[in-house]
């Protein structure tokens, strides 16, 4: 055996023998993996073949037959925990090869958009087959857990199936993948291709200096079921006096309504409305009273101030959805049962059922200044009624599946559905004048600026649309995918944009007063909504959520019981 001699000499030698080594050996890992790669992909191509020959439908479209087995082919990669980058790339590289077209390859990124749903139970729904294919997500926390690691800490463990259909943007694609972003406009508006925003999207703390702070308001013993804001206008607070302009009321499967005053730091509950024995499923307001709809079938009426419970009005024949406090001691209420009912709260009685529909009516809006009143639901249909005539006025056929939102600005009536369509209807013709059609999943929420003349689209695919009118048509002008989970809620006003998400993250939208009217074309409006801030998420599973814009307030309510204040101190 040589000896070591005193200089370390045989050391350095055996170091740079391995230093010489070591590119060669990444070389042939990179080919190594290569190799891999090359012949995993023959497996599943061949693999993809065997399933078209052995289709069993192939009268149908080729390129809805080859989508089909395609889906197919993504639950085998996920039950055998294919990684994320690997298993996109030979999917859309199957997909390209079999030139199965725009529309196809946009329903199936909604395959696994969809599936996510289901797992995140937004509806009460969550199946053992979405749980072996999104395997690997944390599940919720229970409501003493409210320390709740950040979303970000777990998307290392997500699985392969989110992050083809949702860009996941907190992992950085593989060398060999040729991802492409499929969007609805040139790419100058959108993001970038490995789905992060733009720059101009995002505001440096240099542009805007911060103090943000998220509280957690415990009460609840049950999942939060309904949230809504009190706003300055159904209090008619004109010059800013009305304490209660800010309230959050929560309604919960604990049976429970409370009442939240935000600028009460850390005894922010003000009241709990006992009184219903089935889940809140719906909360309106006035200057004097709150009102709730209950799965019970019954609406309750309680004094605002002293929490007592004034009246309970029942007629509906079904769980109640939607309630609507309007001006002269009146309601209006909409039930699975598909009526439409108005009641008087002086005499606690129905005064008019104001129409029927063939399904559950889901989504309600009301313009008080016209009358105006509608709604949609399950049977995939608008309803437009004029309250002071007494008739229906149209309706409006077009969706093929549950109408989950609706909104309507002056003649302008927008909604969202299932079909993974927004829809825009002229109310004096009964006509469409307009299909939004870029999503990968439902649309649970849409809004209109009144400002910008513009639309604003959210859906379970995590992707916020911005839409707007251009030479007789309407063309999406911004796509933003900051969110990771279906989109609930949106709140636009004159220079502020609220966001929440199923995944308990929160974000803020500016427009900055000086730039309204300053650009150059029509087709930038929507296009200047700025990302002001989004606070970190936490893996509790959301159902509701509410805004307060004036005050720069964005709250959630949890299927653990809690809710999450976030309230941005902002100085511009």
């Amino acid at each position: 055996m040589k000896a070591l001699g005193s200089d370390g000499s045989n050391e350095g030698s055996l170091a740079a023998t391995a230093a010489m080594k070591a590119p060669w050996r990444l070389l042939g890992g990179f080919f190594s993996s290569l190799c891999w790669l090359f012949f995993t992909y023959s497996f599943w191509e061949g693999y993809f073949d065997y399933l078209m020959e052995r289709a069993s439908n192939k009268s149908t479209n080729y390129a809805s037959l080859v989508t089909a087995q395609l889906i197919v082919l993504a639950s085998h990669m996920a039950g055998l925990g294919l990684p994320d980058t690997d298993a996109w790339y030979m999917i859309e590289t199957i997909a390209e090869k079999n030139n199965i077209g725009y529309k196809q390859f946009i329903k199936l990124r909604g395959f696994l958009s969809h599936i996510e749903q289901l797992r995140i139970g937004y509806w009460g729904i969550i199946s053992t087959m979405t749980q072996s294919i999104s395997h690997g997500l944390a599940s919720p926390r229970s409501p003493k857990d409210e320390n709740q690691q950040p979303a970000e800490a777990s998307v290392v463990g997500r699985s392969w199936g989110q992050s083809m259909f949702r860009r996941d943007t907190t992992s950085k694609p593989n060398s060999l993948s040729r991802v492409h972003r499929w969007t609805s406009d040139s790419g100058s508006a959108a993001a970038n291709e490995n789905g992060t925003p733009r720059k101009q999207d995002l505001l440096t703390a240099a542009q805007k200096k911060t103090q943000t702070s998220v509280r957690v308001l415990r009460g609840h013993s049950g999942a939060v079921t309904a949230l809504h804001c009190v706003s300055r206008r159904e209090v008619w607070d004109l010059v800013g006096d009305r304490e209660d302009a800010g309230f959050f009321i929560s309604g919960s499967t604990d049976c429970t309504v409370k009442i939240w005053d935000p600028s009460l730091r850390g005894s922010e509950l003000r009241a709990t409305l006992k009184g219903h024995t089935r889940t809140i499923r719906a909360i309106s307001s006035d200057r004097g009273k709150v009102v709730s709809g209950s799965d019970d079938q019954s609406i309750l009426v309680w004094d605002k101030q002293t929490a007592q419970l004034l009246e309970e009005l029942k007629g509906h024949d079904a769980q109640v959805s939607c309630v609507r406090m309007l001006s002269g001691e009146r309601v209006l209420t909409a039930a699975h049962d598909g009526t439409v009912k108005m009641w008087d709260v002086r005499t606690d009685t129905c005064v008019a059922t104001v129409g029927r529909c063939s399904s559950a009516v889901l989504c309600m809006e009301y313009d008080d200044s016209t009358g105006i009143l509608a709604a949609g639901g399950r049977d995939a249909v608008a309803n437009i009624w004029d309250i002071r005539a007494g008739r229906q006025m149209h309706k409006l056929l077009g969706h093929t599946k549950w109408i989950r939102s609706i909104r309507m600005v002056g003649d302008t009536v927008i909604t969202g559905s299932d079909d993974w369509t927004a829809r825009m209807w002229s109310i004096s013709r009964g006509t469409c004048d307009a299909v939004l059609a870029c999503h990968a999943g439902p649309i649970l929420s849409v809004e209109y600026s009144v400002l910008d003349k513009g639309i604003i689209t959210g859906s379970t695919d995590g992707l916020l649309r911005f839409w707007e009118n251009d030479e007789g048509g309407i063309k999406c002008v911004k796509n933003v995918t900051i969110h990771n989970a279906p989109i609930l809620s949106i709140n636009a006003g004159e220079h502020w944009l609220g966001i929440g998400a199923a995944d308990n993250s929160m974000s803020l939208y500016h427009r900055p007063q000086e730039r309204l009217g300053g650009f150059s074309s029509p087709g930038a409006k929507m296009a200047g909504w700025q990302l002001y801030r989004t606070p970190q998420r936490t893996v509790a599973v959301v159902r509701c959520m509410a805004s307060d814009l004036e005050r720069k307030r964005v709250c959630s309510g949890g299927r653990n019981g809690l809710l999450r204040l976030w309230e941005a101190t902002i100085n511009i």
